[in-house]
């Protein structure tokens, strides 16, 4: 499966702000039964789930950003580095948090960094994935094969204007085309 691969997707899912912060609090609840002592968010719409736990745990947050995107569009097969993890993770219980694992290929990166980096253990987290990520993520509040729609992609500014996100426009067409 490759990342972004709308057709693909069965049905549609659009959560609200108060089911995001639901998901996020269960999130938050099963990394603190795994002695989560620090958390790494993966910007950018990875940061609010990662800032949701971190919070809710009071642990640390150590913002990232791995992408296959420049300026909104999605320019590269594979996630590449623009800013690497920094903060004291060596020797603790880490958790890598990003708001979705489609391929699981962004988790795993940002996981491998955090381990180099000396972490005691890494746990990966999403607030939703689909069953084809690879590798799944250890921790997931919401498994669907559903297109999700963030609260955040609802609106977003587009030549002065207030619209759905393009790319969900786009992934909605997709979806009705089946």
């Amino acid at each position: 499966m490759r990342s972004y691969d709308y057709s693909n997707r069965k049905g549609v899912r659009a959560l609200t702000w108060e089911e995001f912060h639901a998901l996020t609090l269960t999130l938050a609840e099963r990394l603190e039964a795994l002695g989560v002592e620090a958390v790494v968010g993966i910007a950018r719409a990875g940061l609010f789930p990662a800032t949701g736990v971190a919070i809710a745990l009071r642990r640390e947050l150590y913002p990232c950003r791995v992408t296959r995107r420049v300026n909104d569009q999605v320019v590269r097969q594979t996630p590449a580095w623009v800013v690497p993890v920094v903060g004291d993770v060596a020797g603790k219980v880490v958790a890598v948090v990003d708001e979705i694992a489609d391929t699981g290929e962004t988790l795993a990166t940002v996981a491998r960094a955090v381990r180099e980096q000396g972490a005691r253990q890494v746990v990966t987290a999403a607030l939703a994935a689909h069953t084809w990520a690879y590798p799944a993520p250890d921790v997931t509040a919401l498994v669907t094969d559903e297109l999700v729609i963030f609260p955040w992609d609802r609106q977003v500014r587009v030549a002065g204007r207030w619209q759905l996100h393009p790319e969900i426009e786009e992934a909605l067409r997709l979806q009705e085309g089946k």
